[in-house]
């Protein structure tokens, strides 16, 4: 449970292109509405981010485009932080870290821990291209790396197995200006003593049970391996400069003072809101929760190097909370820039509202392994979920009240049992709900509210209101006053994922305020009064058709012209494939393959876990089937399965199972199935559970 005061950062995409949706998932969605939760919970919460203008990225772009570092930073934090904006994702603060209170704030660390005997002058090798006459600073260099054979490699971290790497590790190496080979040489660099702090990162992780298995082992890894001094100086021009005479013409390496722009840009809003000091309050607070979102390739950064920086200087609180996300891949392949096989917000934005994104994204988060954006998929969730169950509950709620009650909410009458079950539901959502996005888990959040309004559209049409509006008007009055507010409920517990529509709902409510203004724990209460005059219901959710999901597929893979992407705090990227390797779309089919055989991507888009039973019951007036309480990993959820004449429900309590998890939900018999269990039919069609062989845990990937 976070403390009352709550600081959140979104890991900052480099200045050197637009966004796409692999920052969205991994880093900005989910903060966004970890944020926008923690603000309906009551608690003080600040939003940071901005945009790491400095560094080799930055500077190989602007020359590709020949423009200044300057031009091209300005030029992409108007369109990256526009892109965020239009899409709800909403900071108190989001700087640059090219600003001047960055450079000071940053002047003033490096100062700190220099002072302090953190940082050590060593002469070093460093490639040095003698066409122009430069050392290279790392990404100026690609070649193999030395410990997977990924032959693309930049100097600094391997895309492909994530080791970070000097320059003068690469096999083959070439300068990404000229493509020549370039010598070694003897240069001076700074070096932060990464292993001075190596005992106390690992008493303080240790302190970390509660963290994503991702992130613990990760950093597990790295420390097994032990750690290594960094530098973090370099030779090139764009940067801030090294405060000392000893170290002219050198600039503080960017993965050094990148971090440190989460400081300065809460510095900044401090000094915008008129209290100057105020980011003391949260930066110098031990009881102050600190949130780090980001992609699995930024976890070394800030659960590794940022803490030990921290460390080193002596003030700053550490971070409470690294909740690192995996990669988002398109269409069943790894996201690449630099072939457009990447979806880019901006672009989404001109032709989709924001709502369905985030739900999606929230729906499919890479939470615990890389996910998939299949355009189809997108389309069936718009469609299927946020259209025909939550948008057509809401909308047949208040179109009925508008028609046949004049408007004004009934009065409950005397309610029964059916009723108060959904009155009940509500009162429970809020911490159903609210428990996932605590632990940053918005795909079980998502799982919840589908639940609630699949149980929300089955009391609606088990009530009738269409035939006891006739027939028994004081059921029908009591069934749309209990419909009202649920409405209400379904507005304040969708905020966080869908801001936009939620506030469409309260304005068609009629109800003071705004909904990002209510509380949380307030979200069950019956809000809206018999005889309360509603608004005018209007269509929230629009489906989309074949058409146009056709179309956008259509788009992947073409020359996009002038996009450049993302590196190393462009999180959840997945790994750039490059120019010369050319995948095939998946629709396209090989004369010689048989039409029913299957791609690997598309067999690896299936997510087959071990899971455990915990409970089992027969479902009511269903001789065949069972529902099953599973638990995958640390997290329960229940299927539906047509096994009831073969098993006993009490026998089948502690078996293991597989089962397929990333199957979208669906409702059988008015319960929603999570999943699917595999089993085999014997040669009398009877079927037979497939069970792991041997003592498996619950949660295993099934490969």
């Amino acid at each position: 449970m976070p403390t009352e005061r709550i600081l959140v950062t979104d890991a900052l995409p480099y200045a050197n292109g637009g966004l796409h949706l692999g920052h969205v998932a991994g880093s900005h969605l989910p903060g966004d509405i970890y944020v926008r939760y923690q603000r309906l919970k009551g608690r003080d919460v600040i939003h940071i981010g901005g945009t790491d203008d400095h560094g080799v990225p930055i500077t190989l772009a602007a020359e590709r485009e020949g423009i200044s570092p300057q031009e091209l930073v300005g030029k992409y934090y108007q369109s990256i932080a526009r892109s965020l904006e239009r899409a709800g994702i909403v900071f108190d603060n989001f700087s640059q870290t090219s600003r001047p209170i960055h450079h000071e704030t940053a002047r003033a660390f490096f100062t700190r821990l220099y002072e302090r005997g953190w940082f050590v002058p060593r002469e070093t090798d460093q490639l040095y291209c003698v066409k122009d006459q430069r050392f290279l600073p790392d990404r100026y260099v690609e070649g193999t790396c030395p410990h997977c054979g990924y032959p693309r490699a930049r100097g600094d971290q391997c895309e492909s197995c994530g080791t970070l790497l000097d320059a003068i590790q690469l096999i083959d190496p070439k300068c990404q200006i000229c493509f020549t080979i370039p010598e070694v040489r003897k240069t001076t660099h700074w070096y932060f003593l990464l292993t001075r702090a190596e005992q106390d990162l690992a008493a303080w992780l240790e302190t970390k049970s509660h963290w994503k298995d991702n992130v613990r082992h990760y950093c597990a890894e790295w420390l097994r391996q032990g750690l290594e001094d960094r530098p973090i100086t370099r030779d090139i021009e764009w940067g801030i400069p090294v405060p000392l005479a000893e170290a002219a013409g050198k600039v503080i390496y960017v993965w050094f003072e990148a971090l440190i722009g989460y400081i300065s840009s809460t510095k900044e809003w401090a000094a915008r809101t008129g209290q100057p000091d105020r980011w003391k309050d949260y930066w110098l607070n031990p009881d102050c929760t600190l949130v780090h979102c980001l992609g699995k390739d930024n976890i070394v950064f800030h659960a590794i190097l940022w803490p030990a920086m921290l460390m080193a200087h002596g003030d700053f609180v550490l971070p409470a909370e690294v909740p690192a996300n995996e990669f988002l891949n398109i269409e069943g392949q790894k996201l690449s820039t630099s072939r457009n096989w990447a979806i880019w917000l901006e672009e989404f934005l001109e032709e989709f509202p924001p709502d369905p994104l985030r739900y999606y994204l929230a729906a499919i988060a890479p939470e615990t392994k890389d996910t998939d954006f299949a355009w189809k998929d997108f389309q069936a969730r718009n469609n299927n979920e946020l259209a025909d169950s939550f948008g057509n509950f809401i909308n047949r709620s208040l179109t009925f009240i508008a028609r046949y009650a004049d408007g004004r909410v009934p009065p409950p009458g005397d309610l029964q049992g059916d009723d108060r079950a959904v009155l009940d539901a509500l009162v429970a959502a809020p911490d159903a709900v609210g428990a996932c996005f605590e632990s940053f888990q918005v795909r079980a959040a998502v799982r919840e509210l589908i639940r609630l309004g699949n149980q929300l559209n089955k009391y609606f049409n088990d009530q009738e209101p269409w035939r006891t509006r006739k027939t028994a008007p004081d059921r029908c009055a009591a069934t749309l006053y209990v419909c009202a507010q649920a409405v209400r409920s379904l507005a304040i517990l969708m905020a966080p994922i869908t801001p936009f529509s939620s506030e469409k709902v309260w304005t068609m409510l009629a109800l003071p305020g705004r909904v990002d203004t209510q509380r949380w724990d307030n979200a069950a209460d019956q809000g809206v009064p018999a005889g309360h005059q509603i608004g005018k219901p209007e269509i929230l959710f629009t489906k989309i058709e074949d058409a146009v999901i056709d179309a956008q597929i259509a788009k992947l893979g073409r020359p996009a012209g002038g996009k450049e992407g993302s590196g190393q705090w462009a999180v959840g990227s997945g790994t750039p494939t490059p120019p010369a390797q050319t995948v095939p779309s998946p629709a396209a089919e090989s004369p010689s393959v048989p039409p029913d055989t299957i791609s690997l991507a598309e067999f690896q888009r299936l997510d087959l876990r071990v899971a455990e039973i915990v409970a089992a019951e027969r479902v009511e007036k269903a001789d065949k089937l069972l529902r099953l309480r599973i638990r995958i990993g640390s997290e329960e959820r229940q299927i539906v399965a047509g096994i009831a004449r073969q098993y006993s429900p009490d026998r089948l309590v502690g078996t293991k199972i597989i089962v397929v998890a990333n199957l979208q939900p669906t409702t059988i018999r008015g319960i929603e199935s999570q999943g699917m269990l595999l089993a085999a039919a014997d040669e009398d069609g009877v079927p037979l559970l497939l069970r792991p062989d041997g003592d498996v845990p619950a949660g295993a990937k099934v490969k």
